[in-house]
């Protein structure tokens, strides 16, 4: 019997910035969209980074989209 994973725990905004990147928007693009700073946005990313175990955005949205978290 194997071990269950649970997927990482990412908070709303991480997966609502997660989804925008996977849609091809850039951070500008999402602080626009999102009423953020493009800082705001880039430190979520970073938090979601550290959480899925990676170090990019093609990453992050592999990793999440394999998770579930971005349906």
């Amino acid at each position: 019997m194997g071990i269950a994973v649970q997927p990482p725990v990412l908070t709303p905004r991480e997966r609502e910035i997660l989804v925008l990147t996977a849609d091809g928007r850039s951070a500008p693009d999402i602080a626009l969209l999102l009423q953020l700073s493009p800082s705001a946005v880039k430190l979520d990313l970073l938090s979601a980074f550290g959480k899925l175990g990676v170090c990019d955005r093609a990453g992050a949205v592999a990793v999440a989209t394999e998770s579930g978290l971005l349906t």
